[in-house]
């Protein structure tokens, strides 16, 4: 029932997304006639920027979900092991080396800068001694922070500090048809998280284990890394960062619901949907008609769920 009213809930937030903003838009407007005005700013705006918020709630949750099983750790996800910075530094190299390249070029470069970011990232962990819960997404902090200080070098030396702060800003307030349909990539990526669940939860037992059972522990790694970072491109690209999402909704999921991998992915694209919405409502009311953008709303509530979650996680890892 839990879920069900969840779904509930991501329905209400999703109107409450159509009908916010400086157009006035209810759902009365539907039923007596839309205006030429209101007719353009729900397909152009509110259409969009309410499918590319249930698109990057879902996905980038369900990534954070995949790489907590992968790694065998909580607190892991693609804000605490590089995957975000390394997407950046690709789209920064992609402007650099490919200057007229559209977006599917920068794509594609950035799916390969974070790709390869992530890879490091779990054989660095793989080498690790220390499996401390919380060790471990701070060290992956510290790995993103040397990404990230590679790309503001990068930026200043070419002068473009400008257009890399852009792809750290979170922002929903930009989207319109026409420049938000990459997102759409994302979604073979989610029905590919669905069927490799199963794999994916034995692959998380450790190679060993997943041998044994008959699973190709390297392949399943694999895609699992490619979905992650094919999904991180993608957002980061269109929507920009989207901090702690990955790393809260699948802590919250598996404290409700348990550990199952596949009953839970429905769970936890819900919640990360219901949770961007949100906070993106919420950035869009606290100072109407302006905005403050979902990477600051989303930031604050990310981090002090991230503050809760340390000490609760560490009691039960120990």
């Amino acid at each position: 029932m839990g879920k069900v009213y969840l779904l509930a809930i991501v329905a209400v937030l999703s109107l409450g997304s159509l009908f916010s903003g400086v157009t006035e838009l209810s759902p009365s407007d539907l039923l007596e006639g839309l205006t030429d005005k209101q007719t353009r700013v729900l397909i152009i705006s509110r259409v969009p920027r309410l499918v590319s918020t249930l698109l990057s709630g879902m996905s980038m949750s369900v990534c954070g979900l995949i790489m907590q099983r992968l790694s065998q750790n909580r607190f892991v996800s693609p804000t605490t092991a590089g995957t975000l910075d390394a997407a950046r530094l690709g789209i920064l190299v992609s402007m650099l080396v490919f200057t007229a390249a559209p977006p599917l070029v920068r794509m594609a470069v950035a799916f390969a800068f974070a790709w390869v970011g992530t890879y490091a990232f779990m054989r660095l962990l793989g080498r690790v001694r220390l499996r401390d819960p919380v060790f471990i997404p701070l060290a992956g902090m510290m790995y993103g922070g040397i990404i990230g200080a590679v790309s503001t070098f990068i930026a200043y030396r070419y002068d473009l500090v400008q257009n890399i702060s852009s792809w750290l800003l979170g922002d929903f307030s930009m989207i319109l048809r026409g420049r938000y349909e990459l997102l759409y990539a994302v979604a073979p990526c989610l029905v590919l998280a669905y069927a490799y669940a199963n794999q994916f939860t034995i692959a998380g037992m450790g190679k060993d284990v997943a041998t044994n059972l008959g699973v190709r522990y390297g392949t399943v790694v694999q895609i699992g890394l490619g979905i992650v970072a094919a999904t991180t491109a993608a957002v980061v690209l269109t929507v920009g960062t989207l901090p702690f999402l990955g790393l809260i909704v699948p802590n919250v999921v598996s404290i409700l619901w348990g550990d199952d991998l596949r009953r839970n992915l429905p769970a936890t694209a819900m919640l990360g949907a219901a949770i961007v919405l949100a906070c993106d409502l919420l950035g869009r009311w606290v100072i109407y008609p302006y905005e403050i953008p979902i990477n600051v709303t989303l930031g604050v509530v990310g981090s002090l769920a991230f503050l809760y979650l340390i000490p609760r996680r560490a009691a039960h890892a120990g």
